[in-house]
């Protein structure tokens, strides 16, 4: 497992190597975050950019190593939805292609992804996985590769965050080279970065409440039906109201199965919501929010009224 830290901002080129701030695997098998990041700086101080392979290689710069990313998907295509403060794991899954004198199996071969927010030259927040993902070969030519984004929402997420992120994967082979050793040569250790490489929404976790009274109510008095609708706020790590919202109101019949709308209520400043109707027949109203690019759909359990 690699052990992650946060970074408040990153300045420059997304620079994968970011990545690696400190780290190693915890069974000594596979380079370590600082390894990964003496190369990939050296990668992007030659190249002067990132987002595509890495330039041909010349002194005291990695080659560009013979392989692509495709078919990535995070969280199989679904958005990711995240709380205030616990974890979420999300999978991450991709296709490696690669020369056939690539060794994709070999433990100082090492394969990452992560989604960012922004640009990839300017990303304003990304996200990584605590392990690195693992690439199982197809063909001599093909690995195909899962991995996760771990995500903490108390430590790594703003309000601003939520939206539409996009996905970024590099692969390095250091071909037995040491970066901590003496002779290191960086010239025989191969890279590839892409980013732009999908996209994936990242939302704040909604929540939805109902209350019907007064229960029970003779038939045609006035029902009061109250509400409320609110999200993970990652900057106060709690709950607060989503303000102007249009939220239906849906009424279920006693022995039906189906609801059906009823009208259409605001929420307040607070994300409150209330309105009136008349007490017909017995059955369950509940609020349905639809959802918007921030904040994923809710529904409030069903709340019954004996109407007599």
């Amino acid at each position: 497992m690699r052990i992650r830290a946060t970074v408040a901002a990153v300045t420059g080129a997304l620079a994968l190597s970011a990545f690696a701030v400190p780290a190693a695997q915890a069974d000594g098998s596979a380079p370590s975050r600082a390894d990964v990041a003496k190369v990939l700086d050296a990668a992007h101080a030659a190249s002067g950019k990132t987002g595509a392979r890495i330039a041909a290689a010349a002194e005291d710069e990695p080659y560009a190593l013979d392989a692509g990313f495709s078919n990535m998907k995070i969280n199989g295509g679904k958005a990711i939805v995240a709380g205030t403060s616990k974890q979420v794991t999300v999978p991450a899954t991709f296709t490696l292609t690669h020369a056939a004198d690539v060794d994709v199996t070999a433990a100082d071969f090492v394969v990452d992804v992560a989604i960012y927010k922004g640009s990839y030259a300017e990303p304003d927040n990304f996200l990584i996985g605590d392990d690195y993902p693992v690439c199982t070969p197809v063909t001599a030519t093909t690995a195909s590769c899962k991995g996760a984004i771990d995500i903490y929402p108390d430590v790594e997420l703003l309000n601003s965050d939520a939206g539409t992120w996009k996905a970024a994967a590099f692969a390095i082979a250091f071909n037995g080279q040491d970066p901590e050793a003496d002779d290191f040569d960086v010239t025989k250790v191969g890279v590839v970065e892409k980013g732009d490489l999908g996209t994936t929404k990242l939302q704040r976790y909604s929540k939805l409440t109902v209350n019907a009274s007064p229960e029970p109510v003779k038939k045609g008095k006035t029902i009061t039906v109250t509400g409320a609708l609110t999200r993970a706020n990652w900057e106060t790590h709690k709950y607060a109201g989503y303000t102007n919202q249009p939220v239906k109101l849906q009424f279920k019949k006693k022995g039906t199965t189906t609801y059906v709308n009823v009208k259409t209520v605001t929420s307040t400043s607070t994300g409150a919501l209330k309105t009136t109707v008349t007490a017909a027949t017995d059955g369950y109203f509940r609020y349905n929010f639809a959802g918007t690019t921030t904040t994923p759909a809710a529904k409030a359990a069903g709340d019954f009224v004996d109407v007599q």
